[in-house]
């Protein structure tokens, strides 16, 4: 049997080692990583050095610098330089050594902060971005354009996917740098064992977001590769060529944390520090060219925090 050679970039990350574990479970797969002593993607001479002495078929970009809002407001230029210089390196590898097949994840700050609800794929550049992620937002619709652009000139099948928020197994739980869920189940978690009286949450969590498990993403991302060319072709023939991939309803971070304060069995109090600030007020992505696809998300969301904070305390509490 001749096996596809798929190379993961970043599949140490949540939604990299997601992928991983599903793609391995097809035999017909020989899954390619380097970790980050091996191989450092912001490297053009490293990364092309890389894809001549392996023989890829497929690639999943999943690799890049991400946070939450502390850390896109603390470290703008990392996360623009970073996050443009690993994708444009991969991306122009696999062109360079005849990589057909590129998925690449992007994400749903690519859209303006007053976009339309739910947001829509032709949102994309249509308004202002929010400013406390602008960096980073504009790295990655540089990666959609990149891809599209490759497609156009080279005729390459370069596809581009924007998730919602993740969460999930191998999340980070850093207690500045984390993203929303993780952010509050440390937050949480820690307060019960401590018996803090209160949290201290940032914002008012008034903003509204929908929230996705990663591994209902990496499942969507593998989806999305094997959609037949000439189908894909179809669908964003008169469209921005990238997809979304999303819940399909949203929560604010006030249900968020009440719901992750439940389930950890956390009895004292939230209290809201609005000087912090909220983000987009509210981030509902469009799913309706997906789910028209025949895709829908398996994982709901009060089940895929229960598992996020197992995993929180297996791989971090009792380590």
């Amino acid at each position: 049997m001749t096996k596809k050679n798929i190379y993961v970039a970043g599949h140490n990350g949540m939604v990299g080692s997601a992928l991983v574990r599903q793609l391995q479970n097809d035999p017909k797969n020989s899954i390619q990583t380097s970790s980050r002593n091996q191989l450092d993607l912001t490297n053009q001479a490293e990364v092309n050095k890389y894809f001549k002495e392996n023989s890829i078929d497929e690639v999943y970009l999943a690799a890049a610098k991400v946070g939450g809002i502390h850390a896109n407001n603390e470290y703008p230029a990392d996360f623009i330089y970073e996050n443009i210089m690993i994708q444009t390196n991969i991306i122009n590898a696999a062109h360079k050594y005849n990589v057909q097949k590129l998925l690449f994840l992007g994400s749903s700050c690519i859209y303006p902060k007053y976009a339309e609800q739910p947001i829509v794929e032709t949102s994309l550049l249509t308004g202002v971005l929010e400013k406390t992620n602008e960096p980073y937002a504009i790295a990655k619709i540089a990666g959609i354009k990149l891809c599209e652009s490759y497609k156009r000139q080279y005729g390459r099948d370069y596809r581009s996917v924007m998730p919602t928020n993740l969460y999930g197994e191998g999340d980070n739980y850093h207690h500045l740098n984390s993203h929303v869920v993780p952010g509050l189940i440390r937050k949480l978690y820690e307060a019960k064992i401590n018996n803090t009286e209160s949290i201290e949450a940032w914002g008012s969590g008034s903003p509204r977001r929908e929230f996705l498990h990663v591994d209902d993403m990496a499942n969507a991302s593998i989806f999305v590769m094997n959609i037949d060319k000439v189908e894909y072709e179809k669908i964003i023939a008169n469209d921005p060529s990238h997809i979304n991939v999303g819940y399909g309803s949203d929560i604010t971070i006030k249900e968020l944390a009440d719901t992750l304060k439940e389930i950890i069995g956390y009895k004292g109090n939230i209290i809201w520090n609005k000087a912090m600030p909220d983000g987009t007020p509210k981030k509902l992505m469009s799913t309706k060219l997906l789910n028209g696809l025949g895709w829908f998300p398996q994982i709901v969301l009060h089940e895929g925090l229960i598992q996020t904070v197992s995993d929180y305390v297996k791989n971090v509490v009792e380590k």
